[in-house]
């Protein structure tokens, strides 16, 4: 069995009340990483014994899980890699029935809160195993996903990723029919991840609310990675939700300030920016993932020249939801705006646009 500290040692017992009557929604944990690098037949108990006690420590009653396709499996391997994670998501959640279920539609979601289940949403990040195949769009939505972006850090045959910002390129002709395809059968758009032009072409296409799953805020750390003041108000406007990353490095420059006040600057400012009914949380726990899948031969990988072992402190995995309710109230936030950050706004939105 695993262990942990938990960091709800340090939380108010009203905290605690509070953030248990919320929903609770995560729009990008990488599990499906982790799990999926075991051999099938483990899926569903690693998952329990892993990564179930600390969604429940947290208390996340919603959690997207992305399908992210590491360099090692592309290209040739991508598409082949993308339905094993896939399949991986529905091994688990049918072998753990109880506690968690994978939905497709806002009733399922529903469904599940009512159960006391947590709902799974599947999210594809990037598409590598797709590229220019539009058509398999469809095929993917039949098997379970719901959000998707079209770009990571590189260039894609959709779109530059925001790595790849000085070419200012915006959606290839294969992007936006993506898009269209998207928006046809119901599957959220991500702008998370996609160069700034391009998310000023998808804002300008859009006719559906887009959400960004994991981005923070690019006035308080200057990022490729994070949304300007002006992409916040922009996705706010389409009727979509900004969900801050917790990652530390696109929190703060300085390790010294990767902590929990950086994470709440984010988040109020883009409160403040976009309107407090336009903020969700993302947190991207890449350090317990990659925890789970490298020991001990990555130490020192970066990501694009960033520490992936970076966290701050007590936000390492989800076990640590309950310190950002906790840090939202001690600034003030009256409780029904907590509320909204930690999960009502994304389950609401959701409930929308999967109607």
């Amino acid at each position: 069995m695993w262990s942990w500290n938990d960091p709800r040692d340090t939380v108010r017992p009203m905290t605690n009340s509070l953030h248990e009557r919320a929903i609770v929604a995560d729009t990008h944990n990488d599990l499906l990483m982790a799990v999926s690098a075991r051999p099938p037949g483990q899926w569903a108990s690693f998952f329990r014994e892993r990564w179930l006690p600390q969604l429940r420590d947290g208390g996340v009653n919603l959690q997207v899980l992305p399908v992210f396709i590491d360099d090692q499996y592309r290209p040739e391997g991508a598409l082949r890699q993308t339905l094993r994670m896939i399949e991986c998501a529905h091994v688990l959640a049918e072998g753990n029935a109880e506690h968690v279920r994978l939905c497709l539609d806002a009733a399922d979601i529903d469904g599940a809160l009512a159960d006391g289940r947590i709902a799974l949403l599947l999210a594809m990040e990037s598409m590598p195993g797709l590229d220019a195949s539009v058509e398999l769009i469809s095929t993917v939505h039949r098997l379970g996903v719901r959000v998707a972006s079209i770009a990571h850090f590189g260039r894609t045959p959709l779109a530059d990723g925001s790595g790849e910002d000085a070419t200012g390129s915006g959606l290839t002709t294969d992007g936006v029919a993506a898009l269209a395809e998207m928006e046809r059968l119901g599957i959220v758009f991500d702008v998370s991840h996609l160069g700034a032009t391009g998310v000023e072409h998808v804002l300008e296409l859009a006719t559906k609310p887009v959400m960004a799953t994991h981005s923070s805020a690019r006035a308080l750390r200057d990022h490729h990675r994070n949304l300007t003041d002006d992409q916040l108000r922009a996705v706010a406007a389409t009727g979509g939700v900004i969900c801050v990353n917790f990652f530390a490095p696109f929190l703060a420059e300085d390790e010294r300030d990767m902590t929990l006040d950086r994470l709440l600057d984010h988040i109020e400012h883009i409160a403040s920016v976009a309107g407090i009914d336009h903020v969700g949380l993302g947190p991207d726990f890449i350090r317990e993932v990659m925890t789970d899948l490298t020991p001990p031969c990555c130490e020192d990988v970066h990501i694009r020249g960033l520490d992936p072992k970076r966290a701050v402190p007590g936000l390492e995995g989800p076990s640590g939801l309950p310190m950002v309710t906790e840090g939202l109230l001690a600034r003030g936030l009256p409780e029904k705006d907590v509320m909204r950050i930690i999960g009502g706004n994304v389950h609401r939105f959701l409930g929308e646009r999967l109607a």
